[in-house]
């Protein structure tokens, strides 16, 4: 098991739970978290961060060090999902329909109680530390959306770093990989368009319904018959809504999914034929089909330099078997958007118990953690940064 840490006991501890259920109580979605960002600001700047309004509902709380050094930027994401919580837990979301069904409550409280801790030592720190608190990761904007707002600069940004509370894995691990670890990300929309007719006169019309499950169905085809073999992707089709009443045929269908993958070769390969594939089956059937795919995140590459100090930073605090690899997954996470432009490393914290009932996974209603992985997220990310600080 890990060892002890300073956030295990005491006053530490409680406050990352107390702190982690409040904002898991009031979570908000993206580019509108407004409570979660001012209470955030709150507690940050009465610690003497020097905190300021980015991308609309972000924050970059900025901890100097009294001595000089390189610039580390900590990105902790702020937005909750469109679920409606299915709990009996006393802190269940209060907002119907949104709940913090991925963990972001958790990467909130960890960073912020980080910064107030270090924020205590600014005397003896050597560099400068940027708490990046970034809306809107779930729908893949906020990243972009800093960035443009300047977030990588005055000063200018060495290296960033990111933990995810990740239900795969068992509390007491921590799982860092150097190279990618987490998929580019395809937004798609298909418009399928076919003629209004009787319910009962089929042939009169043109059935978008039909073309529309046709086209699902053909889809899947890309994945198993497009793709090579040995490179990593997904297709999935997440929504459908069409027609208007029970004896009407449909004229028209919208679906919406997205593809997942590693390799941009392979990426360009399977959006070219997803477009086919969509396009031909409707117009065998007699309609038309128009799709879009918009392209949310790049991959997640960790910098292999990065990650090693990740991992030699964490093992005194976890023991080394208790640091592994981590595991592969075709999920996807803005923050490839500034490792884009600096290097960068994003590490997984379990966070599932089993025993406990705590293994629902990610964007679940029922999903949450156990929070003995909060004190391990704090005192590895605080282990992290001191590291990266120590860095010429």
């Amino acid at each position: 098991m890990p060892y002890l840490t300073p956030y295990d006991t005491g006053g530490p501890l409680q406050d990352l739970i107390s702190f982690r259920r409040d904002l898991h109580q009031h979570p908000e979605l993206g580019f509108a978290e407004t409570r979660t960002s001012r209470v955030i600001r709150e507690r940050l700047g009465a610690s003497g961060l020097v905190v300021r309004a980015l991308a609309g509902t972000g924050l970059i709380a900025t901890l100097q060090g009294d001595k000089p050094g390189p610039t580390i930027l900590v990105r902790a994401e702020l937005d909750a999902l469109p679920i409606q919580e299915i709990s009996s837990v006393a802190y269940r979301s209060t907002s119907p329909g949104v709940m913090h069904a991925c963990g972001h409550d958790a990467h909130c409280a960890i960073a912020t109680l980080v910064a107030r801790r270090l924020a205590e030592e600014r005397e003896s720190l050597r560099g400068t530390i940027k708490f990046a608190f970034q809306p809107s990761e779930e729908i893949a904007e906020g990243a972009e959306r800093m960035i443009a707002d300047g977030a990588l600069e005055n000063p200018r940004v060495d290296a960033a770093v990111a933990l995810h509370v990740w239900q795969p894995m068992p509390v007491g691990i921590v799982g860092v990989s150097g190279g990618p670890i987490w998929a580019a990300v395809d937004e798609l929309s298909f418009v399928v368009r076919g003629a209004l007719g009787h319910g009962a006169m089929p042939n009169q019309g043109i059935d978008a319904i039909v073309a529309a499950a046709q086209i699902v169905t053909a889809l899947q085809t890309v994945i198993t018959r497009t793709r090579p073999p040995l490179d990593p992707a997904v297709l999935s089709i997440g929504s459908i809504q069409g027609g208007t009443a029970w004896n009407i045929i449909a004229d028209r269908v919208e679906m919406h999914g997205t593809l997942r993958t590693f390799d941009p070769h392979v990426r360009d390969l399977l959006l070219g034929q997803i477009h086919r594939v969509a396009r031909g089956v409707a117009e065998s059937l007699g309609a038309s089909c128009e799709v879009e795919d918009r392209y949310s995140a790049p991959a997640v590459v960790n910098d292999p330099e990065l990650a090693a100090l990740v991992r030699n930073s964490v093992i005194p605090i976890m023991g080394e078997d208790n640091v592994v690899p981590s595991q592969l997954s075709l999920v996807g996470d803005d923050f490839a958007h500034f490792i884009q432009q600096i290097p960068g490393c994003l590490f997984h914290v379990g966070s599932s118990n089993a025993a406990k009932g705590l293994d629902h996974g990610h964007h679940d209603s029922t999903f949450d953690i156990d929070e003995s992985c909060l004190p391990i997220g704090a005192a590895s990310l605080e282990a992290v940064i001191r590291g990266l600080l120590a860095q010429s």
